[in-house]
């Protein structure tokens, strides 16, 4: 349990250490923020505010949990999905930097990439004998065989691009991603401690938490920056990693449909974009004033932190449903 702290600790220290040097980089080198013209008219003053702040996040995360790490192959697994989906999210704020303008690297290819890292994590779970069913509280396992390793894609693919939309306001997605990465750590601590007695217990669970609690206190450090009015931007290398990292940790920890709440708001993000399309594109109209969400209630005057706020209220009810939901059926189904 100590290593759990000190990870959590020396990401933070690490994250909020580094953070003024980092910053200062990013505006020396002009990897300013590039706004675009049909979001929110209030948002133009954040034109030029440095992004690619993820880096900071991936930096003190990797040093944490590499320096406590028991380095079992689940949590590693789980650690270069994240690396992997921060390299996607890196290459596309690279090529928007670049490009000076806000599209990056285009979407088919960030999908060819994401199925690169499925792909991987496919492998890892066929040869550590996964179960291809996915577990549903009250009805137990339903056998998925070969479709399971296309749900990995979905559930890959989706929390990083769920996250990626959420990405929108200062301090949305590092707060709500600090929420969900900690309920999938509270989860695994719970799982260690039950697994047996002291010196005896399942070391996987163990590293679980320790990168769940590296990437906690590096997403705080990097919020003390990030929180309203934004020093940096995270962009789509944090975005698309915190992504990858929930993920990992529902793949490995084979709680998939749990990812349904504790990824809720970044599923609801991710689902008002996909309505708003298909209702213009069908209909001629819109559901909401501006989408992602988040910009609808902008539209309607809700200040960015009150916004910020009820967004991480909701984020944490979703994940507390979750956490209630793995106590009292996958914890004693997977040990009964």
């Amino acid at each position: 349990m100590v290593r759990v702290l000190v990870a959590g600790v020396l990401a933070l220290v690490i994250s909020i250490v580094l953070g003024p040097r980092f910053i200062d980089f990013l505006r020396r080198r002009e990897y300013g923020q590039h706004i675009r013209e049909e979001g929110p008219e209030h948002h133009s003053v954040k034109q030029g505010t440095p992004t690619m702040g993820g880096l900071l996040v991936i930096v003190a995360t990797t040093v944490a949990f590499l320096a406590l790490t028991k380095y079992t192959t689940n949590a590693i697994t789980v650690f270069l999905v994240t690396i992997g989906c921060a390299g996607i999210g890196f290459v596309d704020d690279s090529l928007s930097l670049r490009g000076k303008r806000s599209l990056g690297l285009p979407g088919r290819w960030k999908l060819v990439l994401l199925a690169l890292i499925t792909a991987g994590v496919g492998y890892v779970a066929h040869r550590r004998d996964y179960s291809t069913a996915v577990y549903v509280p009250g009805a137990g396992k339903i056998p998925l065989s070969w479709a399971w390793y296309l749900l990995l894609f979905l559930i890959i693919a989706g929390a990083a691009n769920g996250v990626n939309l959420t990405d929108g306001l200062d301090g949305l997605a590092a707060g709500t991603g600090i929420i969900a990465v900690f309920t999938f750590t509270a989860m695994a601590v719970i799982a260690w401690i039950r697994s047996g007695a002291p010196g005896h217990r399942n070391e996987i669970d163990l590293d679980y938490a320790i990168l769940g609690a590296a990437v906690i206190g590096a997403l705080v450090g990097f919020l003390w920056y990030n929180a309203w009015p934004a020093e940096v931007f995270m962009g789509d290398t944090g975005s698309m990693a915190i992504g990858g990292a929930l993920a990992g940790f529902a793949i490995m920890t084979k709680t998939e449909l749990l990812l349904i709440l504790i990824g809720g708001i970044f599923l609801i993000e991710a689902l008002s974009v996909m309505l708003q399309v298909f209702s213009f594109k069908y209909w001629g109209r819109r559901i909401f004033l501006m989408a992602p969400i988040h910009h609808h209630f902008e539209m309607k005057a809700w200040s960015e932190t009150k916004i910020m706020v009820r967004f991480w209220i909701c984020c944490a009810i979703l994940c507390a449903c979750a956490f209630a939901l793995y106590y009292r059926y996958y914890f004693h189904f997977f040990r009964s």
